[in-house]
């Protein structure tokens, strides 16, 4: 993690809590947070995401509350810097969870959405993907957020561009609900970070949000699935979890994994690494 990551993860955080700080709704607080990260290109979502194979950046994104299990998501979104914000609008100018593709873009047109066009670059061969594949390499990172108000709602979300030149119309866990993210005043929220294909085949969010409903705390029920996402099918992933009494864990199976958190005592407390 870089000093200006540090820097933006610190401001995020204190984005978000201003919300909480003046009653707002958890819900917000995410999105807030989310889209000081997007803004910024230091990171793997909104101006900063990854291209795919074709040279074109797809974004996908996501939020859930945990008082009425709303969510919205989007998929495959181009050109705009706030994914998060097309995915609540989802949420709450729609029937739907999910928009994908062109479609997507169109629905946010309609709110007149910052728009957002990256620079021409050369696109990668297919040859040079497929040997990354071989060697391993797989660069991948997802912003996101957990809040929890003064209501007792807990919310998450989480807002990405995948992973390095990916196959065009690929979409990992992100904007999937009960993957990427999820989140129930019942159990708690989540946000996850790290190989989709792997979150997805364990559905891992919905996955910890059980075990805090078994009695777990956060971070046992966080350790339990980054494990068994290594042992079943040699996943990589990394974790924020919060339950509605405050309790909360950062985790990680990955060597590092950029986070933060504040409750609004002294600073916002930001560390590459967790253990």
């Amino acid at each position: 993690m870089t000093p200006r990551q540090a820097c933006c993860l610190a401001e995020a955080l204190a984005a978000g809590h201003a919300v909480l700080r003046q009653g707002g709704h958890a819900l917000l607080a995410v999105e807030c947070a989310i889209r000081v990260l997007e803004d910024s290109g230091l990171f793997n979502a909104g101006r900063g995401s990854k291209r795919q194979l074709d040279g074109v950046q797809r974004m996908d994104a996501s939020l859930m509350e945990g008082a009425g299990l709303r969510a919205g998501a989007v998929a495959s979104l181009e050109g705009f810097v706030h994914p998060i914000t097309a995915a609540r609008l989802v949420m709450e100018e729609t029937e739907h969870v999910l928009l994908a593709g062109r479609m997507a873009a169109t629905f946010a047109r309609q709110f007149d959405l910052e728009r957002h066009k990256p620079p021409a670059s050369r696109r990668p061969s297919y040859t040079r993907i497929f040997s990354r594949r071989k060697t391993g390499l797989h660069p991948h990172g997802t912003v996101g957020a957990v809040a929890l108000d003064r209501s007792g709602t807990v919310a998450a979300g989480a807002s990405t561009g995948g992973i390095d030149a990916m196959l065009p119309g690929r979409i990992g866990d992100t904007p999937l609900i009960g993957c990427g993210v999820y989140a129930d005043n019942r159990t708690g929220a989540v946000s996850m970070t790290g190989h989709g294909e792997g979150i997805i085949r364990l559905v891992v969010a919905k996955a910890i949000c059980d075990r805090l409903a078994g009695g777990r705390s956060p971070k046992l029920a966080a350790a339990t699935m980054l494990r068994q996402l290594v042992s079943r099918i040699r996943g990589a992933a990394g974790t924020l979890v919060m339950r509605g009494d405050g309790r909360f864990s950062i985790a990680h199976v990955t060597p590092n994994m950029a986070a933060g958190w504040w409750d609004g005592s002294a600073r916002p407390i930001v560390k590459g690494r967790w253990r």
